[in-house]
């Protein structure tokens, strides 16, 4: 006789606290009137037949069966449908949570995504999410919250996309909108008052909302993830300190040099040392056991 116990401890182990505000199915029909819209909350949306089109920030693209589409706060989106193949799908408003994508995550605000082989599993989750939202039985809402951390999982494992938690009080727009464009622009050269400028609003209004919403200023919060970018140079290119400046933003080595210092405890010089010291520790550690 063999027996295997896996221990298992979930309070160690979980997700961030996304929270399922609903679930509904929807067939697109001519009394539908597509418009550009925003949530504070990410939407889900899964289509289970039919063609259409998906218009987020300035770009569209073709819908059709098993696509998956996530959306963040605060991004402008809409769906269009084929007339004789009217878009059947199921929509999902998910609070707390906004996603990023890849390994190193994506300033974008969505992500689509086509389900081929996984389709039956996307699948069985969202339709026992309805069913039990319809049925409203003992304890239905917990087992649709359930249900949705167990398709987060599985999506994050199959797409490498990690999560990112957002506070429960809602994050206002523009500075949700600020964020992102920094994201998408931290190498351009970036003032208060231009990004004040793209983003519509006086720019004292913007740095105290965003500060209010962040913990952190407009300008700090750029500089910080122009750090982030030139950690990844530093650690993966061979790119002389003047460029890794220049790659990241910075109108100055110099300058450079002291946010970085600031930042880290270190220069970037000893900084990019200490990592390839690190890498090639690791390399070396299989070997010697």
């Amino acid at each position: 006789m063999s027996n295997q116990l896996y221990k298992v401890e979930a309070q160690k182990e979980s997700l961030p606290p996304a929270k399922l505000l609903y679930i509904t199915a929807a067939k697109y029909g001519k009394d539908w009137h597509s418009t550009m819209h925003t949530h504070y909350y990410s939407e889900f949306l899964y289509v289970l037949r039919g063609r259409g089109r998906f218009l987020v920030e300035n770009t569209s693209f073709e819908l059709k069966e098993n696509d998956l589409v996530i959306v963040n706060p605060y991004v402008e989106h809409t769906e269009t449908s084929v007339e004789n193949q009217p878009l059947e799908y199921i929509v999902l408003g998910v609070d707390n949570a906004a996603f990023t994508f890849g390994a190193l995550g994506s300033a974008s605000g969505y992500r689509h995504f086509h389900y081929r082989g996984q389709a039956a599993q996307i699948n069985g989750y969202l339709k026992a999410m309805l069913q039990e939202a319809e049925g409203k039985e003992l304890y239905h809402k917990a087992v649709c919250q359930n249900l949705l951390e167990i398709m987060l999982v599985h999506m994050i494992r199959l797409a490498n996309f990690t999560m990112a938690v957002v506070p429960s009080r809602k994050m206002r727009a523009v500075s949700n909108s600020a964020k992102r464009y920094i994201d998408d622009h931290f190498n351009d050269a970036i003032t208060l008052q231009t990004l004040a400028d793209e983003m519509h609003v006086n720019k004292y209004h913007l740095a105290h909302s965003f500060t209010e919403d962040y913990g952190i200023s407009p300008i700090n919060y750029l500089i910080a993830r122009r750090i982030e970018e030139s950690k990844t140079l530093l650690k993966t290119t061979d790119l002389n300190i003047s460029k890794v400046a220049s790659f990241s933003g910075f109108s100055s080595q110099s300058y450079f040099s002291q946010c970085f210092r600031r930042l880290t405890g270190l220069s970037p010089k000893t900084y990019r040392e200490q990592a390839k010291e690190q890498e090639l520790w690791e390399e070396a550690a299989p070997a010697s056991e």
